[in-house]
């Protein structure tokens, strides 16, 4: 199994922090957003913690927070921060770790980097966050095609949400790349609903993971 694990996303907003929270559980991984820009009240590593029931996962705490809801460039600007990635102290951890990223993979981390080129400089696999909505086919594949022009290993694309037949096949039968794993809508977001799922899917995730 791939100790370090980035979870990217086609876009933001697109459900990286609840796949991340159903893969933990369903692996005993280790949980790591190193980038928080806003809400830190309830920061997506405040979520992920209250919804992991496994006493293997560990929730790590973030390499840099910052006040605005904003990207992570443009926060730091405000805070009077610099974002240096490559500097970053790593969680030590014996257990897989799951890196969330921030926004999609082509959304800045600092004035001159993105999230794809932090994935790149570290040389981390990722599983790539898709959703199905109007357009969501166009921002799988040319996030795929960030990936593959990068040399970042893709393990699987998760879906997150209400099933689309038609998009799925399109993108599997195009890239060539499988979708490992579906996370369906939740009406309630707690630790049993996360359990629920990711007993469902574990199986699934441990023949690519």
């Amino acid at each position: 199994m791939n100790k370090r694990i980035a979870i990217a996303g086609i876009h933001t907003d697109i459900g990286k922090t609840i796949a991340s929270a159903v893969i933990a559980e369903a692996i005993g991984a280790d949980y790591w957003k190193p980038l928080q820009a806003g809400n830190l009240e309830q920061s997506d590593t405040i979520v992920v913690r209250s919804l992991l029931g496994n006493k293997n996962s560990i929730v790590h705490k973030e390499a840099v927070r910052l006040t605005q809801p904003l990207s992570p460039h443009a926060a730091a600007a405000i805070d009077g921060k610099t974002i240096d990635y490559k500097g970053f102290t790593w969680p030590a951890t014996l257990n897989t770790l799951l890196i969330e990223t921030a926004g999609g993979l082509l959304s800045p981390v600092s004035e001159h980097n993105t999230v794809a080129d932090f994935i790149q400089y570290y040389q981390l696999p990722a599983l790539l966050v898709s959703k199905n909505y109007l357009g969501s086919i166009n921002h799988t594949l040319l996030s795929i095609e960030v990936m593959k022009a990068r040399n970042i290993p893709i393990l699987g694309i998760i879906m997150n949400g209400d099933s689309n037949g038609a998009s799925e096949q399109f993108i599997t039968t195009y890239t060539q790349i499988p979708i490992i794993a579906t996370i369906p809508k939740m009406e309630e977001l707690n630790i049993a609903s996360i359990y629920q799922c990711a007993a469902r899917i574990k199986e699934s995730l441990l023949q690519y993971l």
